[in-house]
This record gives structure tokens, sequence and C-alpha cells, in this order.
């Protein structure tokens, strides 16, 4: 549509704002603050058809040269809104979506945007926005603008709104004038305008129709009256005018006479969303591809012509340079409206066999990423759920699997809530697909941190999987993908032993049905590598974490490069477990080089990789780099992920504990206080992490003076976990190494001294005489037996540890030099990804 009048309403916008500073909207999350002034958002609103779209084009295009950036998002769909956001960060010196994920990238574009780093000079578009709150946690608080457009009059009074109506008749005049330069008088110009109720999308479509037919205003003012008497008789309800309706309908009728194949092309895109559809959809002819639509795109001359004719008549948005076609959410309404049920479910399943065709198989595959997104607009509005067809369930669970891999979690659980729901009332709860919709949607949840949830509903799969016993290999496939699944839900409850009880048994039921090098069956070793870890057994998990990474490497077969990270970093995990900083440090930073490389610096398993790495480097004595990983990766996850998040909370752990190492207990004893709340809400008061994360805050609370809590914690801590995971687990002789230094520090030399003997037999046990723990508690026991009077077996222990530490850390260590000044050792605890 060309540009035409809208002067005042575009000069009311630009006064707004350049003179608004403060921002109203829905009420959310308090954030850091921004370093600039944050300027409020502003819109446009009016009914469809206006030229809302349009005049905010018209905007971005005049004043172009003030902005240094300008990005159009499409917003009736919220997953469009944060992928849309999420494309931006390229441009904002961020790593692209496909290394991070959508949701991770969107929310850094976000705070960039809200600092005005690098540009504060930006400008946001939200077209066809609808509700102001679906909206608000993607509007940056920044020094950019942002410009709304939208139908719904609830923006009114939430922001400073500008409300378009139709065309005033001197705008009406006017943009006939440029659409049909020199063809009607100013009286037929009038009467036009007047007859279409000064609609500016009726008047581009009577314009677009006389400027291709030659049609006289005064023949098309005649069809255009029997059009609308045609309407009026009918009685049919609309919420759009008459006028609209009717100048679409000559343009239809008119087209149809010439171009009856446009018209079916037609109704194809209506059935799509009316965001850009490209171009490939159209590529070829599929199976079940109906025969008028087969013809179509089997002949591209036929076909490039018919998408030209839709462009000219005004019809459809051809980018010629995008490759893209579009057709307004009005029109294809108005087109849905004249079709029988027969009809639309016919153009629907065309749609969808278009859809299937145009998709890439493996939403894995960070180079087919860009491809879903851009069919992923298309996936809703199509009906994709209402399918019956196995293939296209099949590509309904491709998507989710997508928005999955790439992070965004919360739209993946959004869409296969959709997908199940309407499967299982069409299908059953038994249905393969409902089945399959519902195992996916438990990982999801998992992934979001809801445990509790997903463990009850594996649960409840697997009863209702063995309901349907099948000797189908895709039956046994998706009963052992369950399977799997449920090892995590176990470790996620806490009960370790039973999680590797399971995947010991999983692992094997793997092996003989998918073959030793499977990608299957090596996620379920990964999956046993990480339950042996969780039991003390730490040089079996360092083992089969070796074997595992070795198998996959250097991926193919289905193996993908996060699931090589998460092997890779398990490696490094259990070879620190081992006692081996060194080795753990140039294992994990190898990892973390290859995560940031082939992932992406932000993408989740990238940074658990961070994590552990810091941890590695504090044990090994290397303070300051720990320290600059750990907040960097605390700050990540906290934008990301919020702070209820489990990764968050393990990354808040070990910040606390790096920041007691050097000292800073203050700041540390808040940091895990804050965390350990969070734990008991995200975890429950009797999971082993909420108990190793009282150990973190009693250590800090005997560190900055308060012995006498730090004992009771400590006290209540080790009970959880003797009941939960034995006395001999390492969780549970941390907490008593630091219950014995508590009890030293409170004058109960003599409890410190036989707690103490006790926790290092069964550490040397454990994890071996040299291991690093082994000799702090060794070293501690040595302070307190010489305390306690004896001096002479206290002072043999006490040597032969130092011994020890020049053979493994050297005396320059850390732990070295606090033994050698006869301080007590601290033990903390760093809870590892479940």
């Amino acid at each position: 549509m060309n540009f035409t009048g809208r002067e005042d309403l575009l000069a009311k916008l630009r006064q707004s704002i350049a003179g608004d500073v403060t921002a109203v909207v829905p009420p959310k999350p308090p954030e850091p603050q921004a370093s600039k002034t944050s300027q409020a958002p502003h819109a446009f609103q009016g009914q469809g058809g206006v030229g809302k779209t349009q005049a905010a084009a018209e905007y971005a295009h005049r004043y172009r040269g003030d902005y240094d950036l300008i990005w159009w998002i499409p917003s009736d769909q919220t997953i469009l809104v944060r992928s849309t956001l999420a494309s931006l960060a390229p441009h904002l010196g961020l790593p692209p979506a496909t290394a991070t994920g959508i949701e991770d990238a969107a929310s850094a574009v976000i705070n960039k945007l809200r600092l005005g780093d690098p540009y504060d000079k930006w400008l946001l578009i939200f077209d066809n926005a609808d509700q102001p709150e679906d909206l608000s946690e993607f509007i940056p608080h920044g020094p950019g603008h942002v410009l709304i457009t939208s139908r719904n009059n609830r923006w009114i009074g939430v922001v400073d709104t500008v409300q378009i109506d139709v065309f005033s008749r001197q705008e009406s005049t006017e943009f006939l004038d440029k659409r049909v330069p020199g063809t009607m008088s100013p009286a037929d110009a009038d009467d036009l305008a007047d007859a279409l109720g000064d609609l500016p999308l009726a008047l581009e479509q009577a314009g677009a129709l006389q400027a291709e037919t030659g049609m006289t205003v005064e023949e098309y003012l005649r069809l255009l009256r029997e059009q609308t008497s045609q309407l009026l008789a009918q009685g049919k309800p609309s919420e759009y005018p008459v006028s609209m309706t009717a100048a679409w309908g000559l343009s239809v009728t008119k087209l149809s006479e010439k171009f009856p194949e446009a018209i079916a092309l037609l109704h194809c895109c209506a059935f799509f969303g009316p965001e850009p559809i490209p171009r490939a959809v159209f590529g070829q002819p599929a199976p079940g591809l109906s025969e008028e639509m087969t013809s179509l795109i089997g002949d591209p001359i036929r076909l490039s012509r018919t998408i030209g004719e839709l462009g000219r008549y005004a019809l459809a948005k051809i980018n010629t340079q995008g490759r893209t076609i579009q057709v307004h959410r009005l029109i294809q309404a108005l087109l849905k409206d004249g079709l029988s049920s027969k009809e639309q479910l016919r153009m629907r399943d065309d749609v969808h066999v278009l859809l299937l065709g145009a998709t890439p198989e493996g939403p894995d595959d960070t180079t087919h990423w860009t491809r879903y997104s851009e069919l992923l607009a298309h996936i809703e509005p199509s009906e994709v759920a209402k399918s019956q067809d196995r293939d296209i369930r099949r590509l309904a669970l491709g998507f989710v699997r997508y928005l999955y891999v790439s992070g965004d979690y919360r739209s993946a659980e959004r869409f296969i809530g959709i997908f199940e729901d309407q499967w299982k009332a069409q299908s059953g709860e038994l249905d393969p697909d409902v089945l399959e919709a519902r195992r996916n949607r438990g990982i999801i949840i998992r992934e979001l941190g809801r445990y509790a949830e997903a463990y009850k509903l594996n649960q409840e799969l697997l009863a209702q999987m063995r309901q349907v016993e099948s000797p189908e290999p895709a039956y046994r496939a998706e009963l052992l993908e369950l399977v799997n699944s449920i090892g995590a839900d176990l470790r996620a409850t806490g009960d370790f032993v039973a999680a590797r009880e399971h995947d010991e048994d999983s692992f094997r039921r793997h092996e003989d049905e998918f073959g030793a090098h499977d990608a299957r069956t090596l996620r379920a070793m990964n999956n046993l590598a990480v339950d042996l870890g969780l039991v003390s057994d730490y040089v079996a998990a360092r083992d089969l974490h070796e074997k595992c990474y070795r198998n996959m490497w250097p991926g193919g077969g289905g193996v993908g490069k996060a699931n090589i990270l998460s092997s890779w970093s398990g490696l490094a995990r259990a070879v620190r477990l081992c006692g081996d900083y060194r080795e753990s440090c140039d294992v994990g930073e190898d990892a973390y080089s290859f995560g940031v490389d082939e992932l992406g610096a932000e993408h989740p398993w990238t940074l658990r990789t961070a994590k552990d790495l810091a941890i590695a480097l504090r044990r090994f004595g290397k303070h300051e780099e720990s320290l600059q990983i750990a907040e960097d990766v605390h700050g990540r996850y906290i934008r990301m992920f919020g702070l209820e998040h489990p990764d968050s909370l393990a990354s808040a752990m070990c910040l606390a504990n790096i920041r007691r190492s050097m000292g800073d207990g203050g700041k540390a004893l808040d940091l895990a206080a804050e965390a350990l709340d969070l734990y008991e809400k995200v975890y429950g008061g009797d999971h082993p992490y909420y108990h190793g994360c009282a150990c973190n805050l009693a250590l800090l609370l005997r560190v900055t003076g308060e012995a006498s809590r730090a004992r009771g914690l400590n006290e209540t801590a080790l009970a959880g976990l003797e009941a939960r995971l034995g006395r001999d687990h390492l969780y549970s002789l941390t907490v008593a190494t630091n219950l014995a230094s508590d009890l030293a520090a409170l004058g109960d030399l003599e409890s410190a001294r036989r707690l103490g003997q006790g926790t290092l037999r069964r550490l040397r046990k454990l994890l071996g005489d040299e291991h690093p723990m082994a000799l702090a508690c060794a070293a501690n026991l040595s302070a307190d037996m010489r305390a306690d009077g004896e001096e002479e077996e206290g002072t043999r222990l006490f040597e032969s540890t130092l011994d020890s530490y020049a053979r493994v850390l050297s005396l320059n260590h850390p732990d070295a030099v606090v033994a050698l000044d006869g301080r007590h050792l601290d033990f903390d605890f760093d809870p590892p990804p479940i």
C-alpha cells in the first residue's frame, strides 16, 4: 500500500515520543537499574484495515536517520516475539540464537537494549499485539523507543496511545489519486471513498482492481452495490466492515475470472499464518497434496506468474528479495469465511503437507534452525494440532523438539500442551502420539526445574505405556526413551541409589535394543556415569564417563554436540572428585572451549561446563580465575532462567564457596542463605542437595563467628544425609568433617577428635589415603589431637599429611598453607547437574 496522509497522527506520535521519559506497563519483576533514561512505550490502536502497520512502517522510514537500530517484531503470537527478538542478538554483539537458544538470546537482547549497549538510539515496533500483559516481559525499559500496533483497546491507558481511525475524506481522495493517477475526477474519488467508508485497506483493494482492469468508477460502484446487497442479504454477522468485504469480494471475483489458479493459491495462503510464507514452501509437489495445488506447484513458471498476480491485485504482499508471500489477516479471514467446511479441511490439509515437505529432518541440527524459525509462525495458525495424520503429528513433535533444543522451554511446553490435549480428544489417552507427546512434556518441565511434576507425569506415563504392550520396534524405542528419562526423575528426587539401579538396567536394555554405539545407548551410558558420581563411586564414574566420551567423539550418528559436551564435562567433574584437580582443570578447559566454539558461550551445557571449571580452578588454588568465571556464569543464569532454576541455584552456591575461600564471608553468607531457602522450595527440605547446601551455610556461620548455630545446622544436615544416603556417602562425610570443626571451635575437643577419627577412616576407605579431602580431614584431626593433649600422635599425623600434600598438591597449595598454619580446613558442597 502506498502511504498517504496520517500527517497529524505521525506528528502527534513524534511529539509524544520526543517528550516522554517514563514507561507505564503491566507489573513485572524488578530488574537492575538501566544506565540511561527509560523511555515510554507508545501505541497505534484501531480497527483492522485502518493502516496501523503502514503508519508504523512510515514512522520508521521517515525517522530512520534518528535511530542506529530499527527492528520489526510480529506480535500476534508470543513465540514470534521471542524468536524475532532473539534474531537481533548478532546485531548487538551477542551470540546467535543457534548457539544459545531462542529464550536465552531474547533475554540477552532485552538486557542489552535496556542498557543502551551498544546502541541507545533504537526503535522496536511490536506489530499487531493483543493483550498488554502478554507483551510486558519483552519491552526493554531503556533509552530507545517502543511502538506497538494493536486492535485491542486495552492498550489505551496502559501506554501512550494514538488512536487511528479510517481516512479523512481528503486522505482517501489523495490516496486514490496516487494509487490510480489520472483516472478519476475528484467527484468520482469522493463517491468511491464514500462507498468504501474511507477504510484504507478497502481503498487499496479498489485501487488495485481498477489499475489492473481499467474498470471505471461508475462500473466499480455498480458492482460494489451488488456485492454489498448480496452480503447484507446473507445476514451473516462479521467483525469486518461491509465495505471491506465487498471490495475484497470484487477483487477476488475479477481475479478468478482471469486467473483462477491464483485464487486457489490465495485460498491456500489463507490457511497459513499472517506472517511471511517462505517461497520454498511451494518448492515442489508432495504426496497427499490436492490435485489442484499439485498441478500449480509442479509448473514453476505458472506458479511464479500466479504469485505475481496476487501482488498486482493487492491480495498478497510479495517480497522478491526475501522470497516470501504474505496475506493480510483480514483477507485470510474473509477467504476462509467464503469456503465450506469441506473446502476448509482440504485447504488445511494442503498446508500441512506443504509444511511437512518444507521442514528439514533433524531439529537437533543447528544448521536447520533458520528454516524451523521461519515455519514456526505457521504451525499454530494452520491448526497442525488438529491433524490425525501420523506424519503431520511427527512434524508437530519435531517443532517441539526444535523449541526444546534451542532453549525456548516455555514455548515448547505451550506447544506440546496444545498437541497433547488435541490428540487426546481425537485419539484417546493411549494413542502412541499422545504418549510420545506426554514424554516430551515430561522432559520439558524437568528442564524448567519442576522436578516433582515431571516425576509424577513420567510414572503415570510408564504405567500407561505398559498397558499397550506392543512388539513394534517403534513402541520399544519410545518406551526406552521414557525409561531413560525416568532415571533423571529419580536423581531429581534425591534417590541416587534407585537412579543408579534403574539406569544400570536401562543401559543394558538400550545396548541390547540399539547396539553399543547408538546415540541413544550412549546417552543412557552417560546417565549411568552421572549416577555413579552421585553415589560416591567416583573412579567408576570417571572410567565410564571417559568410555562414553571416547565413543561419542567426534559425533555423528545422532550424537549431537550437546551430548558430547555433557559427557566431556561429566568426565572433568569425575576427575575432580577423584582428587586430581590439575587434570580436572585441563579437561574442563578443553571441554569449555569446545562448548564455546560449537554451541556458544550461553548454551546451557556450556554454562554448566564453565561452572564445573570454576569449581576445579578453586580446588586447584586458582581463586581469582575461578571467581571471574563463577560471577559471569551466575549472572548469565539469573538473567536467563531466574533465581529459582536449579542451575541458577548451583551457580549461586559455587560463587558463595569461592567468595568464602577468598575471605569474603559476609557476601558469601548472604548468597548462601538466599540460595538455601530456594533449594528447599525447589527440591524440598529432605533432598540431599538441600542438606549439602545447609552444610555450606553452617560453614559460613562458623567462619563469621556463629559456631553454635553452625553446629546445630550441621547436626541436622548430617542426620538428614545419613537417612537418605548413609554415613559413608561423601556428602555425609563432608558434613561430619565440618561438624568436627564446629565442635573444636566450641571447645569440645574430645568430641571433635572422636568424630574426626571416625570420619577420616571412612574417607580413606572411600577416596584413598592421599585424596585431598582425606588429607584435609587428617590435617584437621592432627590439630585437634595436639590441642587435646595427644601431641606425639597428632604430630606424626601432621607430618605424614604434609608429606602427602607435597606429593599430591604441593606445599604452596592453599590447603597445605592452612594446614601448615595449624588452622582447620573447611569442606563445602557443590551440587552437580541432575
